[in-house]
């Protein structure tokens, strides 16, 4: 299966738009959302194109390729309005014989992994820094923030096929790898 992963969204129209400009070129199965989809948070500023009902209807259509996971900013009313399952804590996939507990981060970090063997990978969004890290002999990976980068990194997002999970940018350019 080819994934497309991306967090936090935090409401931008514009950096969705984005987005899926790169999810029609990539031509993914699924698109996994690590969460954060429409509120931009307490703490964050306002990210450019900030539309969340743009958001709500550029997902909706396609509610049949999404996967996601609830982020802390995402909550029950949320849910009222996207037409995909949205406030799953985190979902396990498996690919090449690893586990994948893919989550948002804010429960579930390095500080606070979930059970996991040697080998198998945490996924989350949430810092808005992309990430690929071995902790106890374990792996982190985080794809990076769509709408609110931090540090130096870029608007990015990840993709996974074959085992090798690709950082991309929003032009597409790829800028990292990791290899399972």
């Amino acid at each position: 299966m080819k994934l497309m992963i991306a967090s936090d969204i935090h409401g931008s129209a514009f950096y969705l738009k984005e987005l899926l400009e790169q999810y029609q070129k990539e031509q993914p199965d699924k698109l996994l959302l690590l969460g954060d989809i429409l509120y931009h948070g307490p703490r964050n500023d306002l990210p450019k194109g900030y539309a969340p009902q743009e958001v709500i209807e550029l997902l909706n259509g396609m509610k049949e390729e999404i996967l996601c996971v609830r982020g802390n900013c995402d909550t029950d009313v949320d849910q009222m309005v996207l037409e995909f399952p949205i406030l799953a804590d985190y979902c396990i996939l498996y690919e090449q014989g690893h586990m994948i507990f893919a989550t948002h981060g804010h429960v579930h970090n390095t500080a606070n992994p979930p059970m996991l063997k040697k080998g198998d990978i945490l996924l989350h969004g949430h810092t808005h820094v992309p990430a690929a890290d071995e902790f106890d002999g374990r792996y982190y990976l985080n794809p990076g923030s769509i709408s609110i980068p931090k540090g130096e990194s870029e608007h990015s997002y990840m993709m996974l096929e074959d085992g090798v999970f690709t950082w991309k940018n929003l032009k597409g350019e790829e800028y990292r790898h990791f290899t399972l």
